[in-house]
């Protein structure tokens, strides 16, 4: 699809939205906004099969994932969200690094409720940072399932008061391998399915 290629394209060197000068963020905003109108997938809630896995952000006008790269001595590595639709439950994963075998990690788990065809509304429960390599971690897909048995961490490992700490998220977009959200913040995510 020529859309995609065009967002692809314009995202290409931002480094997630680090490096995106105000040229390059609204040509990637007028992208975003012309595959939302092609939208394959009008009610992305209920294609469970499309929106369940592990996806990579691979752009992200959210200076709160962004301003992780600014900490001192740090580069943000890859940012995961992770989603399991049969729990309704979302893990959020930055890895960072710095000094060798100073690797770090920063993640939130969450629990999500579908309020329309395609907002879901967030509820965060639980973050988890720490050193990679005291946190044994190797892969999303193992961090979670310590996670999901109930292992804690030897890191800031804390339960989050969900009342206070909410959000919500619309999927404007889904397909096979790209996913567009707009949160609640007016942050966009774009995100490719690994």
């Amino acid at each position: 699809m020529l859309g995609k290629t065009a967002l692809i394209d314009a995202i290409a060197g931002t480094n997630r939205g680090l490096l995106a000068t105000e040229a390059q963020k609204q040509a990637i905003l007028a992208a975003i906004a012309n595959l939302e109108d092609n939208n394959p997938t009008p009610r992305p809630l209920e294609a469970k099969e499309l929106l369940d896995g592990n996806w990579r952000l691979l752009y992200t006008t959210s200076q709160g994932i962004l301003n992780l790269d600014r900490l001192p001595f740090c580069k943000l590595g890859q940012i995961y969200q992770c989603i399991r639709v049969e729990t309704t439950r979302v893990y959020n994963i930055a890895e960072i690094y710095g000094f060798p075998y100073l690797e770090g990690l920063v993640s939130v788990a969450a629990k999500f409720e579908p309020v329309s065809h395609r907002r879901v509304q967030v509820k965060f429960e639980r973050s988890i940072i720490g050193l990679q390599r005291l946190i044994e971690y190797n892969s999303p897909a193992t961090f979670i399932q310590q996670i999901e048995a109930g292992k804690k961490f030897p890191a800031i490992d804390y339960a989050i008061n969900n009342n206070r700490q909410q959000g919500w998220l619309d999927i404007t977009y889904i397909d096979n391998d790209l996913r567009i959200g707009r949160g609640n913040e007016g942050n966009v995510f774009v995100l490719s399915k690994t």
